[in-house]
């Protein structure tokens, strides 16, 4: 993990000698996604416009390939892109390509 990545921790446990235990899952599907689109130009519109930075469905792939442990749709590569995909539409972005 790099400096900065948001982590998520779902449990933390401390014992009596004073170690511990922490399970942790990957980084929100909305920081990839961030970091999907760096660099590129993008502004809001009117109220009626969408987000005018666009990711792409090899981002997408990538994206779902990585959060594969955590998405709790079904096994399937497919459903876990689409499930990126509303994501990223949810957030204004344009799936594209």
């Amino acid at each position: 993990m790099e400096q900065g990545v948001p982590v998520p921790t779902t449990a933390i446990t401390v014992y009596a000698d004073r170690s511990f235990t922490f399970e942790t899952k990957t980084p929100p599907t909305s920081y990839f996604l961030d970091q999907g689109i760096k660099g590129q130009e993008g502004r809001w519109g009117t109220w009626d416009e969408k987000w005018r930075s666009t990711v792409t469905r090899a981002q997408v792939r990538e994206i779902a390939e990585q959060k594969m442990p955590d998405l709790n749709c079904s096994r399937q590569l497919r459903q876990r892109c689409l499930q990126v995909e509303g994501s990223a539409r949810s957030i204004g972005l344009e799936v594209v390509g």
